[in-house]
């Protein structure tokens, strides 16, 4: 696409190899990394050392040594004696609590920790009546620290059709309707292609009173949301005047068969349609990702990024057979990373549960294109597999951080970076971020790293 297509861009965009995108990218996140205004010359120099650090593992070369993963979880919350019910519905506390654990440890665990578990605004939500969602005082007692999402065929099996006709027509006036109380006046709408030329026709809609009620519960959830992301926005950037760079995420996607069988069908519902009715299946998954691509990177905040987050769930190992694997979860999967790659965007593939008998059918991107976070895989695999093309993350054990010894974790963590860390493109990490991990077992994840994972040389 050429610069005067999408806003951002420079102008010859669209003859910009994928190399020279990528590079595009790094240099803005570079940019934007001068433009802070740090706390002091010594956090600047910190945030510099820092992403050259990631940049070079990201694109598999060798840093001046293996950089540390956050996996602080809900342990920030727990130091400061804040429940979960009250982190997810007064911001307040939650940023005060992870900006006081941040000060006082930051440092010593080399990460910044980041509320990440708290996107869960739930004054809006509940506001918008979301039941797809379960969280503390909403689907759960108020004493969990969790939010679940609540699985269901909120598409039919005789909607693929629906669907694959107007994708959006059906996400707006039979999906949300069933996901969102909110929106359950949309499904008694007329379609909005009925808007031609004589809009009056349509505008007697608006008099309903559900539909006004709709509307106001609308304002009510964006006042609501616009308070919680002022609250919350300023923790990265807090994080970055300190000298610790956040990776410029443009947001999250999912395997075109996730979104089929999560969003959509059910897991029970797209094992039986993957029998009953493959090309309705195979149909869907295509349209999914030509969406999901235009949607990426149209949209505005793309040129200020570089990282999409793929967490991968209806892939794993037991999920499905290998001829399964390859029919339907890897190649609209693939068709989607490929084509976000030409626009130099880097994705994190979060391959959950094990890979291990996938590892052999992932290497077909180009170098540096992906980086692949593992949590049950076999690492000294996936290192001889796709190591030299690939970056992977993980997996140091979440239950080893939680219940281990500091000694344990140092020892795993060391011999994680001896098998990992050779020729550059590792990130230690948790193969799963724990909710509440020991902080010193944080502490001696971040000095294995800086003991045992510097680079000959540096």
């Amino acid at each position: 696409m050429s610069g005067n297509q999408l806003t951002g861009y420079p102008e010859n965009w669209g003859q910009m190899t994928r190399e020279e995108k990528r590079a595009w990218r790094l240099d803005q996140w570079r940019r934007s990394a001068e433009a802070i205004d740090f706390v002091s010359p010594e956090a600047k120099a910190n945030c510099k050392t820092r992403l050259e650090r990631i940049i070079a593992v990201l694109s598999v070369e060798e840093p001046d040594r293996v950089p540390v993963y956050s996996a602080s979880g809900l342990l920030p919350l727990k130091l400061a004696n804040v429940d979960y019910y009250t982190a997810i519905r007064e911001p307040e506390k939650a940023a005060e609590a992870f900006r006081d654990f941040n000060q006082k440890y930051a440092e010593d665990l080399d990460a910044w920790s980041m509320p990440s578990y708290l996107a869960v605004p739930a004054r809006a939500l509940e506001i918008l009546d979301l039941k797809v969602y379960a969280f503390p005082g909403h689907g759960m007692p108020d004493t969990a620290f969790n939010f679940q999402f609540v699985e269901g065929e909120y598409m039919k099996p005789d909607e693929y059709d629906v669907f694959l006709q107007d994708p959006s027509d059906f996400w707006l006036r039979t999906y949300l309707p069933r996901i969102f109380g909110v929106f359950e006046p949309l499904g008694t709408t007329s379609p909005l292609t009925d808007i031609w030329e004589i809009i009056q026709m349509q505008l007697p809609g608006l008099v309903r009173p559900d539909i006004q009620g709709m509307l106001e519960r609308l304002l009510a959830a964006a006042r609501e949301l616009t308070s919680y992301y002022q609250v919350m926005g300023p923790a990265a950037a807090l994080g970055a005047a300190m000298g610790f760079p956040a990776v410029p995420f443009i947001g999250f996607a999912k395997a075109p068969y996730d979104v089929l069988g999560d969003t959509l069908r059910g897991t029970k519902g797209v094992l039986m349609d993957m029998l009953r009715q493959p090309d309705k299946v195979l149909a869907a998954m295509d349209r999914i990702a030509d969406l999901m691509i235009k949607s990426i990177v149209e949209s505005p905040q793309t040129p200020q990024g570089l990282v999409v987050i793929f967490p991968l769930h209806k892939g794993a190992d037991g999920w499905m057979s290998e001829q399964q694997f390859l029919k339907f979860y890897w190649p609209p999967l693939k068709k989607v990373v490929s084509a976000l790659a030409e626009e130099g965007i880097l994705c994190w593939l979060f391959a959950e549960g094990s890979y291990e008998s996938r590892l052999d059918l992932l290497n077909e991107f180009p170098r540096a294109a992906v980086c692949w976070q593992f949590d049950r895989t076999n690492m000294a695999r996936a290192k001889e597999i796709l190591g030299k093309d690939c970056a992977i993350i993980g997996n140091v054990s979440s239950s080893l951080l939680v219940t281990g010894s500091s000694e344990e974790v140092k020892a795993e963590c060391r011999r994680l970076i001896e098998i990992c860390a050779p020729g550059g493109g590792y990130y230690l990490g948790p193969g799963a971020v724990a909710e509440f991990p020991k902080l010193e077992n944080l502490k001696a994840m971040a000095d294995a790293a800086r003991e045992y994972g510097v680079y000959s040389g540096q």
